[in-house]
């Protein structure tokens, strides 16, 4: 063997215990929210014992909504005009801790900024369901219609 191919070896074996210590070791980053299907959703709501939250505008809930649901929505939109003291960041204490707290919207881009919003403020069972309210309603799942 010349001295090319033991360096070649030696670097090799550099890497790969490198990249070794670099995998075992836990991620640091805190846990965040998971996002659910809106058949996990469904198993969730059937089993009980959670929070749902709608963080969609008065009128869309008013529109429909799952059944059980509180509104706290997370930001103006769609013609409505609510006060600050009335969306999720000033109202995030009304969410219970403790408890699992279940996210929807229209189509989930909302529900997943409020999830984050839920993290962040020290909440540690959120689930966001995907798709949101339009998925859940092509599934063919029952929802409430009027206020």
């Amino acid at each position: 063997m010349n001295k090319q191919n033991l360096t070649y070896i030696a670097l090799f074996f550099l890497l790969l215990i490198a990249v070794l210590i670099f995998t075992s070791q836990p991620e640091a980053s805190p846990p965040g929210f998971e996002t659910v299907s809106v058949d996990e959703a469904r198993g969730m709501i059937e089993k009980g014992d959670l929070f749902l939250l709608d963080v969609r505008t008065p009128a869309e809930f008013d529109e429909s909504h799952l059944e059980g649901a509180v509104l706290i929505p997370l930001e103006n939109g769609y013609g409505s005009n609510l006060g600050p003291d009335q969306l999720l960041e000033a109202r995030i204490n009304e969410v219970p801790k403790g408890k699992k707290v279940l996210v929807y919207c229209r189509t989930g881009r909302r529900s997943a900024v409020a999830s984050q919003m839920l993290v962040d403020a020290g909440y540690t069972d959120v689930y966001n369901m995907g798709g949101g309210i339009n998925e859940w309603t092509a599934a063919g799942y029952p929802v409430v219609t009027g206020p």
